[in-house]
Parts: C-alpha cells; sequence; structure tokens
C-alpha cells in the first residue's frame, strides 16, 4: 500500500505530532486518510517541544519497553494532558497515559500476541477483533475515579482501553492500525 498519497502541504484538515515509540507506517497512513498532517518526534521529545508546533492532536504510539521503567516520557504525557490538546495513545501510549493519570501497569505472565484478541467496546457493546503484541497491562484498580475503562479484553478481563472523563484523552491496548477484523477498530482514527 505504498501507493497511498499523503496530503498535499496546505490541504490538511488537522496536524497531528506523532510521538515516536516504534510508530508502525500504517498509523501514520491512517491519519493521513483522514487528511491530517503529522509531526513525528523521538519518544523523549519534551511537552514544551511538541506544544510549540501548536498541533491539533498529540499521538502516542506504540513500541517496546516496561512503561513503569519510562519515568521522564511518563513526566511528559503529564505535562501533555494539562494542556487540553487531545491524546490518543495506542499500546505503549496506551500504558504510559495509565502512568501518567496516576495507574500502574504490570507484566502479564504470558502477554498477548497475534491478529485474534476479541476485545469489548464498553461504550458500545461491539466486539472487535484486534491485534496484540505486549507484555505490560494497566491495573484497572490503580486508575483514579475521573479516568474511566472503556474496552476490555475477553480473554482474560484486562484494560484494553481507557479514556479521561474530563480531558480529551483516550488510549487503547491493542493496534486499530494492524486491520486484523480488518477495519473493526479504524473508527479510533476518526474518534481522534
Amino acid at each position: 500500500d505504498d501507493d497511498y498519497e499523503f496530503p498535499a502541504a496546505g490541504d490538511e484538515r488537522f496536524h497531528v505530532v506523532a510521538y515516536d515509540s516504534g510508530v508502525k507506517t500504517n498509523s501514520l497512513r491512517e491519519f493521513a486518510k483522514l487528511g491530517c498532517r503529522v509531526t513525528v518526534v523521538p519518544a523523549d521529545t519534551s511537552a514544551a517541544e511538541v506544544l510549540a508546533f501548536r498541533p491539533d492532536g498529540i499521538f502516542l504510539s506504540n513500541g517496546p519497553g516496561d512503561p513503569a521503567a519510562m519515568g521522564k516520557v511518563v513526566d511528559e504525557v503529564r505535562a501533555l494532558t494539562a494542556s487540553q490538546t487531545p491524546m490518543f495513545g495506542i499500546c505503549l501510549g496506551h500504558q504510559l497515559l495509565g502512568e501518567a493519570f496516576g495507574g500502574s501497569t504490570y507484566k502479564l505472565k504470558f502477554g498477548h500476541r497475534g491478529g485474534n484478541q476479541p476485545i469489548k467496546d464498553l461504550t458500545t457493546g461491539k466486539i472487535e477483533i484486534t491485534s496484540h503484541n505486549h507484555g505490560f497491562a494497566v491495573a484497572a484498580d490503580t486508575l483514579p475515579p475521573d479516568v474511566e475503562v472503556t474496552h476490555v479484553n475477553l480473554n482474560d478481563q484486562t484494560v484494553a482501553g481507557l479514556r479521561h472523563k474530563t480531558l480529551p484523552v483516550f488510549s487503547v491496548q491493542y493496534h486499530p492500525e494492524s486491520a486484523p477484523g480488518p477495519h473493526d477498530s479504524e473508527y479510533l482514527f476518526e474518534r481522534f
């Protein structure tokens, strides 16, 4: 799908800054299909540098690693949430948001792998078949009252999505850009 044309300069509807912790090209394509200009920055970019771009939204990408060991990045994510700029996180980005909101993460015994994980969207009641490749999860019982769980993994009831009740911030634990459904989760890019 390398033939996809990205919007021409000046034709974009929105400007999204994407933190690259291991971002997949297909995530960038999903934003481009929706008319977004995307500026990709390294995972250790400060909140001040990102906000200087005056983005319409901030995307926290997937990537490897233990989110609990990324304290500096979590601090920057926390500062970004305070800016009131809409944010969307997937996989590691989801875990970083959980940590930034005061929750904790833990290592799963076996991890979630593959393109066949059933996820229930608690906001709609729909079931999605999703792609996963992670070894950590957000602990639901550590989330503050202003953060709600929006999606659960039906195999083990782990947190698969969350949103802040007053800030324009949400995330999912899986990969909506991977298209295992094949389009079950594309709505998340549109929702953002």
